[in-house]
């Protein structure tokens, strides 16, 4: 892709990053390098500890907070993925109030917000001349509403950085799958958002890609796509689709514990991508992007930090029949020392209602979770925290704590301007006159968090275990904090217990339910939550009374986005029917039978 590969901010640095040292200077690359054919394990490695982030990049990490806002005409036909038919009089959220959103955000402690410009489904939140599925074709505000304006206006009154998501595959436009005419159409919805709308702080893609009105699949312009961002708007970050910032890999706001920022994973918008991934066996989702192991056959080592996403509720857009699902207390912790804690930046989802407003329990989750990482990280025991200390493999550097007291969090960052160093690590606490391990890990990079038991002491030390060159601790510090109370996870998807049922065929799946109901609902959710081959996508519902004679029932027919947020999902089949037996029969991804066990399929009846 013309020079985007390699370096390609030294626009912004306009040299190569050096640091003099008592050993001469030192060499950094900023965003990436490509490794000399003839390079030993040991020089990528050294190659590889010096690889930084740009200036964008690094401006994100340290945001840790960001938020995502899913809100579009999904909102008002209670569905995930819409197909693109939606009457776009269907969008009116009479109370709409962007100030509100972005308040309890910036309350909440995040940084920026990212609305969804465009879903899936075609429908654009702001008056673009590209097409008639749009505000300007609905009655809130009488055609003249404007939803990015008025959340852009709100970044700027409270502080907030910008972003927004622009969904690539388009379900209404009729040129999808005409390749060259969908892109330039594509370019033209990004050049307005780009142009309109003052400073914009991330550009979020995901890589959604599916059949079009006309049948056809579209080839994606990513050069052009990414060539037009950096034109308009060059100090923004491009994500997910891009070489700024990567997936984690789910939807469930779960980090790696060992989280590279140097990875060799290519991005996915250069076209070597998908052969270099396949060459290294690597995906989004594998466990190891950047080890000493997976370096031996890599070409080349990117700074490509990771991004959290997930949703405070199991859907991604607002539905009613989640307001008593979204996540607990202790849930949201986890989620935040599972991401931010794990060296990656946490973007969390929080979807406003039909009214256009964030819901009441959404907002008042929220400021629960601020208030107890608030009082968590209020008060740093360690004296001298953020000492810069360069760390030799093997040294220990020591701590003193403000007085002898309790501690049950540990936070660790490095000075990533000087790359990601740290592979392995112990810290140990000065308890009844010895030294005692209180916790260890692998990788550090901006931010490492771990809970550890409680335990009381007046000094604390870091051994580094193993590194690629000295690592330079910006800061050590530990604290004390109550843990939140423990929710336990309730099964609300299924009125009646199974004991009743009685399977009658695998394939299609059908279920005898004991008994005549009147059936409003039904959900399947995954076994364990994961996604497999099998995992039906698509679907066909019928139900009967005798067994015998069956009748289909209009629905949706998909499971959205299921593979990547493999949990429960609710189908409300918009009337209540009489029935006794129903019959599901389901496609995987690919094509192929899926596979559904009874164990995964609940009913919601009056």
């Amino acid at each position: 892709m013309k020079n985007l590969i390699t370096n390609r901010f030294l626009l912004l640095f306009a040299f190569l990053l050096t640091a003099v040292s008592g050993q001469g200077q030192e060499v950094y690359y900023p965003g990436s390098v490509v490794f000399p054919a003839d390079a030993t394990l040991e020089q990528k490695v050294e190659m590889a500890a010096r690889v930084v982030p740009t200036l964008q990049q690094l401006a994100w990490q340290q945001m840790e907070l960001t938020a995502f806002l899913h809100f579009g005409i999904n909102t008002f036909t209670d569905r995930e993925w819409g197909d693109g038919k939606e009457d776009p009089a269907l969008f009116n959220p009479v109370e709409l109030d962007a100030r509100q959103w972005v308040r309890i955000l910036h309350e909440a402690g995040f940084r920026m917000v990212i609305l969804t410009a465009k879903h899936h489904d075609g429908f654009c939140l702001w008056p673009t001349a590209t097409t008639r599925h749009s505000v300007a074709s609905s009655p809130w505000r009488e055609g003249k509403g404007d939803v990015v304006k008025e959340v852009r206006a709100a970044c700027e009154e409270y502080g907030m950085k910008f972003g927004i998501y622009l969904s690539p595959w388009d379900r209404n436009a009729e040129c999808y799958g005409d390749s060259h005419r969908y892109n330039r159409f594509f370019v033209s919805q990004l050049t307005e958002l780009l142009t309109h709308y003052g400073e914009v702080h991330e550009v979020w893609f995901d890589g959604a890609n599916g059949e079009g009105p006309n049948g056809k699949l579209q080839e994606y312009d990513w050069e052009t796509f990414y060539d037009t961002i950096r034109r308009l708007q060059p100090q923004a970050v491009m994500a997910i689709m891009g070489d700024d910032v990567r997936w984690v890999g789910n939807e469930r706001g779960l980090g790696r514990t060992t989280e590279w920022s140097a990875t060799v994973l290519t991005p996915g918008i250069y076209s070597r991508s998908k052969t270099e991934r396949n060459r290294l066996g690597i995906r989004e989702n594998s466990p190891d992007l950047g080890s000493r192991e997976v370096l031996k056959e890599a070409g080349e080592i990117f700074w490509y930090p990771s991004e959290v996403d997930v949703s405070i509720r199991p859907g991604w857009f607002y539905h009613a029949a989640e307001d008593k699902k979204v996540k607990s207390l202790d849930k949201l912790v986890d989620i935040y020392f599972q991401s931010v804690g794990y060296n990656s930046v946490l973007l969390l989802n929080v979807p406003p209602d039909r009214r256009g407003l964030i819901h009441e329990a959404d907002a008042l989750r929220l400021k629960e979770w601020a208030d107890y990482l608030g009082r968590a990280f209020a008060h740093d025991r360690v004296v001298d925290s953020a000492r810069y200390a360069v760390v030799q493999e093997h040294a220990v550097e020591e701590y003193a704590l403000e007085s002898k007291t309790h501690i049950n969090i540990l936070m660790l960052q490095e000075d990533i301007t000087k790359g990601q160093r740290t592979e392995a690590f112990t810290v140990e606490a000065w308890v009844d006159g010895a030294w005692q391990e209180i916790g260890r890990g692998t990788t550090i990079g901006y931010k490492r968090l771990l809970r550890i038991p409680a335990v009381e002491t007046d000094r604390i030390r870091v051994r580094i275990e193993q590194c690629r060159l000295p690592v330079n601790l910006c800061r050590v510090a530990v604290y004390y904090a109550e843990p939140p109370e423990q929710v336990v996870a309730n099964e609300s998807w299924n009125d009646i217990p199974r004991a009743d049922w009685k399977l009658l065929s695998d394939d299609p799946l059908t279920i005898d339910l004991g008994r005549e109901v009147m059936l409003r609902a039904f959900t399947y959710a995954p076994y364990k939550a994961e996604a497999k081959p099998t995992t039906a996508v698509r679907y066909r519902l019928a139900v009967s009374e005798d067994g015998r004679q069956w009748r289909e029932i209009p629905t949706m027919g998909e499971f959205a986005n299921v593979i990547n947020n493999p949990l429960p999902q609710t189908v409300d089949m918009n009337q209540i029917v009489r029935t006794r037996f129903i019959r599901l029969d389901a496609t995987a991804a690919s094509g192929d039978k899926a596979v559904i066990t009874m164990q995964e399929i609940g009913v919601t009846v009056e």
